[in-house]
C-alpha cells in the first residue's frame, strides 16, 4: 500500500458566503492538471444561479499550479495515487454536504477523472456529474470502485472535441465503454475547442444542470 502523502488542508473558493449556502444544491468544480481553484471558478457566473458553487484545489503542487495525482509523460498514472486523491476530496465533501440539498460534480480534464472516481466510490451520493475534455480511470476491477452499483440512473454530461490533442485514444476508448454501461449519458462533440471549454459547451452544461438537477 502506498504511504499517504501529507496533503494540505483543503483550499476552496465559494460562490456564496457561508450564511447563504444552507439548503441549496452544491456544484463542486474540479480543475485539471497543473491548474488551480481559480481556473474553473470563472465559470460560476455562467452556470445556473440555483447552485452554490465550490471550487476545490487539488492537493499536490505541480508547476505553477496543482494536480490531483502525478502523471507520466504518456499521461499514465498510479491507481493508488488516484484513490488517495479521491479520498482527500471526499473527506472534504463529507464535512460540507449535509448543508446542501444535493451534490453535483463538474470536472475538467483530470478533474473529470476525479469526478467520475468520486461517483464510483459513492454511487448514491451525487445528483449528476459533468465531465469536460477528460477521461475515466481504468480501475482494473479495484473493489473501491463500486461500478456494479451504478445502474445507469445518474445523469452525466460528457463534452469533448474529437481533435483533443491531450487525452490519449486508449483513455477515450475506455471512457466510452464505461459511460455507456454505468451512467445516463448526455454526450456532445465540439469542433475547434481542442483541449478546452467553449461558450457553446457551457450553454449546454447549463441546460443539462437545469433539467437534470434543478428541475426535478
Amino acid at each position: 500500500m502506498t504511504e499517504a502523502p501529507a496533503f494540505p488542508a483543503p483550499v476552496v473558493l465559494w460562490s456564496h458566503d457561508e450564511a447563504e449556502r444552507a439548503g441549496k444544491p452544491l456544484l463542486v468544480l474540479l480543475h485539471g492538471y497543473g491548474s488551480n481553484e481559480d481556473d474553473l471558478f470563472s465559470l460560476a457566473g455562467l452556470l445556473p444561479e440555483g447552485f452554490v458553487v465550490a471550487s476545490l484545489r487539488a492537493p499536490m503542487p505541480m508547476g505553477p499550479g496543482y494536480t490531483w495525482f502525478p502523471l507520466t509523460a504518456s499521461i499514465d498514472y498510479s491507481l493508488d495515487a488516484v484513490k488517495l486523491a479521491a479520498e482527500y476530496a471526499l473527506e472534504w465533501l463529507d464535512g460540507v454536504k449535509a448543508n446542501h440539498s444535493s451534490v453535483t460534480l463538474l470536472g475538467f480534464s483530470m478533474g473529470m477523472a476525479m469526478a467520475t472516481t468520486m461517483l464510483r466510490y459513492r454511487p448514491a451520493d451525487f445528483a449528476a456529474v459533468v465531465g469536460l475534455s477528460g477521461f475515466v480511470i481504468d480501475a482494473g476491477g479495484d473493489a473501491a470502485f463500486k461500478d456494479d452499483e451504478l445502474d445507469g440512473s445518474v445523469p452525466m454530461f460528457w463534452g469533448r472535441d474529437q481533435q483533443d490533442p491531450v487525452i490519449t485514444p486508449d483513455k477515450i476508448e475506455y471512457t466510452m465503454g464505461w459511460v455507456r454501461k454505468h451512467v445516463d449519458l448526455t454526450k456532445v462533440l465540439y469542433t475547434g475547442m481542442w483541449h478546452g471549454i467553449n461558450q457553446q459547451e457551457i450553454g449546454h452544461v447549463g441546460e443539462f444542470l437545469t433539467h437534470k438537477v434543478l428541475a426535478p
